[in-house]
């Protein structure tokens, strides 16, 4: 595959070249920020937090909806009060907590496409979840199969994705089925790390049987080896649901992956100040955590922090305000605090792949990296809050993430880059333009766009003043004509449609919600 690495306009005659074959730049495929965290509170502040937290979960409590989790609950040494609600004891969630690795890997299919969760490392995965899909050809509809087979051509042709995300529900294919059309196009189009939705036991069993195959492992290699990522999601206010209580034990179970976010949006689900929303992120959080962990000592997972605010004069939610940031700084603290990888996300409120949405967007990232996030979901494609993805917000979202991993990549300070030959060189009232040090060097000098037009404005009304928005749906559509599928044995495929058939034959899954 390609870095994607070119793509920048040079003048009046340079040519796109998004596809361009460039060498390989391990950065991009594996990020590891260089910068130490921004921390949003003291550590006292934080304290209290953290003891607030054990507060309400020994004396407020986690309503718990699945008999099945409250019995390991209770088993492990909670307490069961009324109405379905489990008192957690402090010391006792302490002590599980502390069984969750800090750092783990994740496998990829394709060579050099494991991710490392936790630390400094950094894993950037596409948008998740949406119902409808949009791009200037067709604008918003509802997403089809199709149109999640083209987000994975895209997703594995960029290395600054490093996980792919059930970017657009496929509401074409049947529900019952659905998820076996998604593993396989997910395991035969990308070759990078995958997602499987909790949606009830037998199709959670499906998408880790496909994905076994798909990495060519015996059942009892995939107990050992995490080959996806899965996300459960508490019901704010301090509730987990059936459903996601099922998730949480059957991935720890299977030794794969799981995550755990509350949405916990201050002033609706959560209390309207950003502490008292942490407060209620970080209990939900550590609850279903603690689950994990008594169902499989060490099981890897990671602390997820979705903490943002609502409009308060609709109640909508919003994203990338100065709130999410901050909220992204401390839920970075917290996790650091328990000594878990974070998960933490891009999104925006935006309808339209505009200003608005790409500012939102940065906003949002800088909460999350620079917070100290080892896993940043919903990281391209993301729109209207969740609800759509954009084909051109694919391609800015790209554009911003491939500056961020340069960002991160360190300067060398050496003889050669202090450039004391060519300033001397040059001398006084010169420039740099011919000198040897700069010919050496300008092909790989500076960071080459994918999207930015940087030509003047002259040059820009000749070409017709495209906007970026318009560039990047040529872009999404160029990388479209351009994709190559990463190479799956003939075996493996042979064997996942075998399944799929047989499954499909069975009737498929019986899906929960």
């Amino acid at each position: 595959m390609t870095s994607q690495r070119s793509g920048g306009r040079r003048g009046r005659n340079a040519k796109r070249q998004s596809q361009a074959k460039t060498h390989f730049d391990a950065a991009w495929r594996h990020w590891r920020n260089p910068y130490p965290p921004i921390e949003q509170f003291s550590t006292d502040e934080i304290e209290a937090i953290h003891n607030a937290t054990l507060k309400v979960l020994c004396d407020i409590g986690i309503k718990v909806l699945s008999d099945e989790a409250r019995a390991h609950y209770v088993q492990a040494g909670m307490r069961a009060g009324e109405d379905h609600v489990i008192h957690f004891d402090p010391d006792l969630v302490m002590e599980l907590i502390a069984k969750a690795p800090s750092e783990f890997t994740l496998h990829g299919r394709g060579a050099d496409r494991d991710v490392v969760i936790g630390g400094r490392n950094i894993g950037i995965s596409t948008s998740a979840g949406s119902p409808n899909c949009s791009d200037i050809q067709h604008g918003r509809r509802p997403g089809t199969l199709n149109d999640f087979e083209d987000f994975c051509r895209v997703a594995q042709s960029f290395d600054v994705i490093h996980l792919f995300g059930p970017v657009v529900e496929p509401q074409d294919i049947a529900m019952n089925l659905r998820h076996l059309k998604m593993a396989r196009a997910i395991s035969t189009l990308t070759e990078k790390v995958p997602f499987v939705y909790f949606r009830g036991r037998q199709a959670v069993a499906d998408s880790y049987e496909i994905l076994r195959i798909a990495n060519g492992l015996t059942q009892d290699e995939l107990l050992h080896t995490p080959v996806c990522y899965s996300v459960a999601n508490s019901n704010s206010p301090l509730q987990l649901d059936d459903l996601m209580c099922k998730g949480i034990i059957d991935a720890a179970n299977a030794g794969q992956m799981m995550i755990l976010t509350p949405f916990t949006l201050a002033g609706a689900m959560a209390p309207v100040t950003i502490p008292g929303a942490l407060v209620m992120q970080n209990a939900e959080a550590l609850a279903g955590l603690c689950l994990s962990q008594i169902v499989k000592p060490g099981a890897k997972v990671c602390y997820g922090s979705f903490t943002s605010n609502v409009d308060m004069k609709s109640g909508a939610p919003a994203f990338g305000t100065p709130e999410y940031v901050k909220a992204a700084f401390a839920s970075g603290q917290l996790a650091r605090r328990y000594g878990l990888p974070l998960r933490s996300s891009g999104p925006t409120a935006s309808n339209a792949p505009d200003a608005q949405a790409a500012y939102e967007t940065q906003m949002s990232l800088w909460g999350a990296l620079m917070g100290g996030a080892n896993l940043v979901l919903h990281g391209a494609g993301w729109l209207e809050g969740g609800l759509t993805i954009s084909a051109e917000k694919f391609i800015i979202d790209v554009e911003v993430l491939q500056m961020f991993a340069e960002i991160f990549k360190p300067l060398e300070v050496n003889e050669a880059t202090l450039g004391l030959d060519a300033i001397a060189d040059v001398g006084h009232g010169g420039h740099f333009f011919g000198t040897q040090h700069t010919l050496d060097r300008f092909e790989t000098a500076f960071y080459s766009p994918l999207l930015s037009d940087w030509d003047n404005f002259e040059n820009w009304t000749d070409r017709g003043s495209i906007d970026a928005t318009t560039r990047a749906n040529q872009i999404f559509r160029e990388t479209l004509r351009n994709y190559e599928p990463p190479a799956l044995d003939v075996g493996r495929l042979e064997e996942i449609d075998a399944f799929i058939a047989r499954r499909t034959a069975e009737g498929g899954a019986d899906i929960e919600v």
